[in-house]
């Protein structure tokens, strides 16, 4: 795997249309050096979740693999966005939100974002 003192990887679903878009998102406002995108359907993305002990067959949160470990949920989503110079005061804001409730809404959206905003057969990002 990939030096992760340099890059966050971040997994993904890659055919999810709305993780598709947040990582669109991303790549719009995060600095190219800090994160390197993996769809969890990748070989790769298999290796990661193998690695770090996650279900194989579906993704229900995106993760953040860092040199502190793995983050998932709306810890994790909270860490990405707190990397990016542009929105890391809002992250801090919204971390002031108890996890519970943090988790709850983003576990909501999670289960609701097929159904929401839709599949691809496959990956719909262009990465740089």
């Amino acid at each position: 795997m990939e030096n992760l003192a340099n890059k966050s990887v971040i997994i993904f679903d890659g055919e999810c249309n709305l993780c598709n878009g947040v990582v669109g998102w991303l790549l719009k406002f995060a600095p190219e050096e800090i994160f390197q995108f993996i769809p969890f359907q990748s070989p790769q993305g298999q290796a990661y979740l193998k690695q770090y002990g996650y279900p194989l067959e579906q993704l229900e949160t995106v993760i953040l693999i860092d040199q502190n470990g793995a983050h998932t949920h709306s810890d994790g989503f909270l860490k990405i966005v707190s990397k990016i110079p542009r929105w890391k005061l809002a992250a801090a804001l919204l971390a002031f939100v108890p996890r519970m409730i943090r988790d709850g809404i983003y576990k909501i959206a999670s289960r609701n974002r097929v159904r929401w905003f839709g599949q691809s057969s496959s990956c719909t990002i262009t990465f740089r």
